[in-house]
């Protein structure tokens, strides 16, 4: 078997937070780096801004290009190299809105309607109301998917159901349409559950959301950062300096044991127990660790916000690969479904 292909993407919101940093960024680096025994890349990568999936829960457009530009300076920063793994907006391959008009006639309503994490969502944002492009919301990730012929999916537990879809579509697909070469245009994409590193807000109630203001972002400086970490929410019973505290329950803690060495930890923790840890003293070094981390990804951030024209520069170029791949499927499918064309005519792969 060949290289392992996987495609990752988030939706355009703008600057990034620290729960994006740990929940995806920092294992999006590692599988673009990661080399088999051999020293050869273990996957090729590619990276999705998901600017289509926006309008399954706004309407809202008028700064999407702008964020999209922040979050892909974010992705540059933690690391992501566009020589190796190309960076592209969904909108601009428009292969992506042909496959998923395909892939809708595939799949019945009730069935994504038995679409947990849908239910979850619906619960989440109190929504009154299902738009069409909401409910297909997994067959357009389906689409994403198997448009660029990805082997494997990096996922949570809780978007499995997911893949699970994008499977049952390629199955489908196959059954209903061989290929007179091929036989199958698609192969099913393997769920590879990652063990994301998620983050509670600063409020200590939910996950970083910019919605809710109780975020670090990646782009906050050592300032700002030590001026958020001062609002965050700490061990509730610990009302004094010299009382015992309970690292366990204590939001500042939750980010130590991400960003502070294991025997500094430990010390912290048994100081805290004793109650010679005051939570002032414990925020501050908390925030200068997440600064110390950062500062690498501020630099890098720095570079490309003066540079502008070579952030557009990697996005076209990205977007460019990234038809060549998708254009590709896409004449395969229309031979397998011998539409607008002979069903002998562009068999052969293109260079992509």
């Amino acid at each position: 078997m060949g290289i392992q292909r996987i495609l990752s993407g988030m939706r355009p919101t703008g600057k990034l937070h620290l729960g994006h940093y740990t929940g995806a960024l920092e294992n999006w680096v590692e599988q673009q780096n990661l080399l088999n025994e051999g020293g050869a890349r273990a996957y090729e990568t590619c990276f999705l801004i998901a600017d289509y999936h926006n309008l399954t829960t706004s309407l809202e457009t008028g700064e999407i290009y702008t964020h999209s530009l922040d979050m892909l300076i974010d992705w540059l920063a933690a690391g992501i190299d566009p020589e190796k793994s190309p960076l592209f907006r969904q909108s601009q391959v428009k292969e992506h809105a042909e496959l998923f008009l395909i892939f809708s006639m595939l799949i019945t309503s009730s069935r994504l309607e038995r679409n947990p994490t849908l239910k979850e969502q619906v619960r989440d944002l109190n929504m009154e109301s299902l738009t069409y492009g909401h409910l297909g919301y997994p067959v357009l990730q389906s689409a994403d998917i198997l448009l660029y012929k990805a082997n494997v999916v990096p996922v949570g537990e809780d978007q499995i159901p997911h893949v699970e879809i994008t499977r049952e579509i390629a199955r489908k697909f196959n059954n209903q349409y061989p290929h007179p070469i091929l036989g199958e245009v698609f192969a099913e994409p393997a769920p590879k559950v990652t063990k994301f590193s998620r983050l509670v807000g600063l409020d200590g109630k939910a996950k970083m959301s910019k919605s809710l203001g109780n975020t670090i972002l990646l782009s906050d400086s050592p300032e700002d950062i030590l001026k958020k970490m001062r609002i965050a929410v700490t061990d509730t019973l610990k009302i004094r300096k010299n009382d015992p505290g309970h690292p366990e329950v204590c939001t500042v803690f939750s980010y130590h044991a991400k960003f502070t060495s294991p025997e500094q930890l430990s010390s912290l923790t048994e100081d805290c127990r004793a109650g010679h840890l005051g939570c002032v003293e414990c925020k501050k070094l908390c925030a200068t660790n997440i600064a110390m981390e950062l500062a690498p990804l501020l630099e890098r951030r720095r570079f490309y916000e003066v540079r502008l024209d070579m952030v557009t520069e990697i996005l076209l170029e990205g977007e460019k690969k990234a038809k060549c791949i998708a254009s590709n499927t896409m004449e395969q499918v229309r031979t397998a479904m011998k539409l607008g064309q002979s069903p002998l005519t562009h068999l052969g792969a293109s260079p992509c």
